[in-house]
């Protein structure tokens, strides 16, 4: 499975989205389910997933699928563009 599908796999759970959601367009509250307290499982699970910290910075930067992509990618993670 690639970084970015273990990427989408993450969201939908995080968000609790059925597993066929279309995730890559995605962007911070453009869903009710991707409130501020989702936000912070998301970052969360992302950290879990990938074994990475992610700052607070970067926490309030991440405000979609693409820029959570190259936050993976910034550490080093292989997750390409969306």
């Amino acid at each position: 499975m690639s970084h970015l599908d273990r990427l989408r796999a993450v969201f939908r759970m995080a968000l609790n989205l059925p597993p066929d959601t279309d995730v890559d367009g995605l962007e911070y509250r453009a869903i009710p389910q991707w409130d501020s307290l989702a936000h912070m499982a998301l970052i969360a699970a992302m950290e879990d997933e990938f074994s990475v910290m992610i700052d607070t910075d970067e926490m309030i930067d991440m405000s979609s699928f693409a820029k959570a992509a190259g936050l993976l990618e910034k550490h080093g993670i292989g997750a390409a563009a969306v």
